[in-house]
């Protein structure tokens, strides 16, 4: 699963690394090393132009942007919005199968930049949180799909709520010392083909990179992460694990495994 990650890089570092224009229209928060569900994030998508009234400017070429979503796919159809609250997850195994994430698999994918994310292993009756992070200072790019739903509610013309879900697979490698879970990892070289509006099928983009997974490091971290109150960089410093660690809210909002 991915229920915790790191996103340190503001918008005018991530336009050049994602070849992207910000169109996070200054919503965009500064570094967040607890990124938990339901916080508005960077998130990047590929979209044709449209029209006042929505409809597809022909003949323009689809232009790549950064975007601000809430984590935690709320489908077009749904009544409730906190449904998005259980959806911040998507198997890849399975996303072509569920109505919730079918459609937004074919027509509506994202890229999440991340620096790293949180997983924590069960070593007897506690759990030890990890940071995997690649090697240098290259965002990784989670696979994601996402949504956007409007308030039924609302007045005319009030925007639509975006959101998004990060897909995930069975863990291989190394990760698989940690979790039996994690986020698919997208390589540069499948960015395009992932966020290609007009691609339907992606079915062969969604096996795990092993060359991505052996460059991860796995980091053991406080259990101060374990609480989305606190932040900051010390929740990404490596500590020993067999060490006490200070108890910072270390009971408070773990993720569920």
């Amino acid at each position: 699963m991915c229920g915790r990650y790191a996103a340190t890089k503001d918008p005018a570092k991530l336009t050049g690394e994602f070849d992207a224009i910000d169109a996070t229209e200054d919503r965009a928060r500064g570094a967040d090393y607890n990124v938990a569900p339901t916080k508005n994030v960077v998130t990047v998508v590929q979209r044709h132009p449209r029209d006042e009234d929505g409809k597809v400017l022909a003949g323009e070429p689809a232009v790549r942007s950064l975007r601000m979503m809430r984590w935690g796919l709320v489908p077009f159809w749904a009544k409730d919005p906190a449904v998005g609250n259980k959806m911040i997850n998507t198997r890849a195994e399975t996303a072509t199968e569920k109505p919730a994430f079918r459609k937004a698999l074919a027509k509506r994918r994202c890229l999440v930049p991340a620096d790293g994310w949180f997983e924590w292993r069960r070593d007897g009756k506690r759990k030890q949180p990890f940071y995997m992070t690649g090697p240098g200072d290259d965002s990784l790019a989670f696979a994601g799909i996402w949504e956007s739903w409007r308030d039924p509610k609302a007045e005319e013309g009030a925007p639509p709520l975006l959101t998004f879900s990060v897909l995930t697979t069975d863990a291989v490698g190394k990760l698989t010392e940690v979790h039996h879970r994690m986020p698919l990892m997208m390589p540069k070289s499948t960015w395009q083909s992932w966020l290609d509006p007009d691609a339907d099928e992606v079915g062969d983009l969604l096996a795990p990179s092993l060359d991505l997974v052996d460059g991860i490091e796995l980091r053991p971290v406080s259990s101060q992460v374990n609480s989305v109150r606190n932040n900051g960089e010390q929740l990404i410093e490596r500590v020993d694990p067999a060490a006490k660690q200070l108890d910072d809210g270390a009971l408070f909002d773990l993720p569920a495994s």
